[in-house]
């Protein structure tokens, strides 16, 4: 098996241990000694479809018995649907086996509160220190959990999902779903269907191998040539855990995630929906969407990179709408957390409002020329303190002056250091950006 992506628990955990049924077991324990309550002993565990979810999963459920607590398995569950449940069934936290959008080989764990909510950076603190002494401690206990099964989660999930809508008909649209043979294969057609929707369905036949394989919101090819071939009004793709959605218009254009983010704030701002008339972004959203909301009267506040940056920037700042250009947006009045099929469903809720096609909505954006390159590389240290990347980052930044931005970044869950530069045109902007890659790539990339 390959690497554990720890993201929303253990992220510091997963550079320094390779992941093992032990480790599994270790977080297991943490994770049910943390958040257990004298009003709340269970945690609910859902996995995404890859091979090793159903070893890790039983690894999990085991910790978390071994510490006097039940552990409660919903099966294969989108992300959000996890979320929704432990709240719902008032579960003191909620675990998720998954590893996003990256290749089967990879697996990782996601950790809920009782809220629903991602964990804040001090509890993700205190939850990786008690995963390191349990991976060097024995798991013994004075009393033992049970592992019960929820039969009716995924029925539950979906009547969220339809009630998130209240009064929506999509009958008379065609819509083409891209489940990555992932998480949502079950859900997001059972929405869309009941919804009255006419759709057909794309990478819905999870083996275990498959999930993100050439399919997905990383690979929409398949998805734009469904969508045009077919006549439909709109095309999703969703991530491997379901927490993510790109959109893809009835030209077969893929909409940017800020270009989606901007026709919700726009639709929810007209339907009373948008308090203080605020959206929250990241430092990677395009120069582009500021400039849109602003035509509309609304306020865009940028979070560092990571959607539990963003929801603490939204709580602090009572939003109601945030999202980052990858496809993951929050409506927190209607959930705790990112997820696609809500996503798509708000999408196309704001066309029927418009009555407007998904590509004249898209036009009240304008998207600056961006360019993302990722480096392999070798270490991570503080970019500022390497002289030759700093300093080619300055010259770039001075070149695109007012009329552009750096952003230079590591991956939080690979060895990739993300540099995207904005610019006023295409060349500039790649110019600027190859530049910087190649300082990048001479200081700290791979050597082959």
């Amino acid at each position: 098996m390959g690497k554990l992506f720890g993201t929303d628990g253990i992220r510091g955990v997963a550079n320094r241990y390779p992941m093992t049924p032990e480790m599994a077991l270790a977080v297991g324990r943490a994770v049910a000694s943390y958040f257990k309550s004298e009003s709340s002993m269970r945690v609910v565990i859902g996995k995404d479809t890859r091979q090793s979810g159903d070893m890790l999963e039983c690894a999990l459920a085991a910790g978390i018995g071994s510490m006097g607590v039940d552990a409660c398995l919903t099966g294969v569950m989108p992300t959000p649907g996890i979320a929704r449940i432990t709240a719902q069934i008032g579960a003191c936290a909620g675990i998720v086996v998954s590893a996003s959008h990256n290749p089967y080989e990879d697996n990782g764990i996601k950790v809920f509160d009782g809220n629903g909510y991602k964990l804040l950076e001090s509890s993700e603190q205190a939850l990786e220190k008690q995963i390191v002494d349990y991976l060097e401690t024995p798991a013994a206990g004075h009393s033992i959990g049970r592992c019960d099964a929820i039969m009716d989660a995924l029925e539950y999930y979906e009547e969220f999902l339809i009630s998130s809508v209240p009064g929506m008909s999509l009958k008379g649209l065609r819509v083409v779903l891209d489940c990555s043979n992932g998480a949502t294969f079950q859900t997001a057609p059972h929405v869309f269907s009941r919804l009255g929707a006419d759709i057909s369905v794309l990478a819905d036949k999870p083996d275990g191998v498959n999930i993100n394989a050439g399919c997905g919101s990383q690979y929409p090819e398949a998805l734009k040539k469904a969508v045009i071939t077919q006549s439909a009004h709109a095309g999703f793709a969703f991530d491997g855990d379901g927490d993510r959605v790109i959109a893809v218009d009835e030209t077969g254009k893929v909409l940017t995630g800020d270009q989606a983010l901007a026709i919700c704030a726009i639709h929810m701002k007209q339907a009373g929906r948008l308090t203080g008339s605020q959206v929250v972004g990241t430092v990677m959203s395009n120069m582009g969407l500021k400039t849109a909301l602003k035509k509309h009267g609304i306020r865009l506040s940028l979070a560092n990179v990571g959607d539990r940056y963003v929801m603490e920037m939204m709580k602090s700042k009572g939003a109601m709408l945030g999202g980052e250009d990858s496809g993951h947006t929050i409506f927190l009045d209607r959930h705790t957390t990112g997820d696609g099929i809500l996503s798509a469903l708000q999408l196309l809720e704001a066309m029927q409002s418009a009555a407007k096609p998904l590509s004249t909505l898209s036009e009240i954006m304008t998207v600056f020329p961006q360019i993302l390159i990722n480096i392999p590389v070798r270490t991570q240290p503080d970019i500022d303190t390497i002289p030759a990347i700093r300093n080619m980052v300055k010259e770039v930044q001075d070149r695109l002056s007012d009329e552009g931005r750096v952003l230079i970044r590591y991956s939080g869950t690979q060895p990739l250091c993300r540099v995207m530069v904005e610019g006023p045109s295409v060349e500039a902007t790649r110019t600027g950006a190859e530049d910087i890659a190649a300082a990048v790539r001479v200081a700290i990339g791979q050597t082959k």
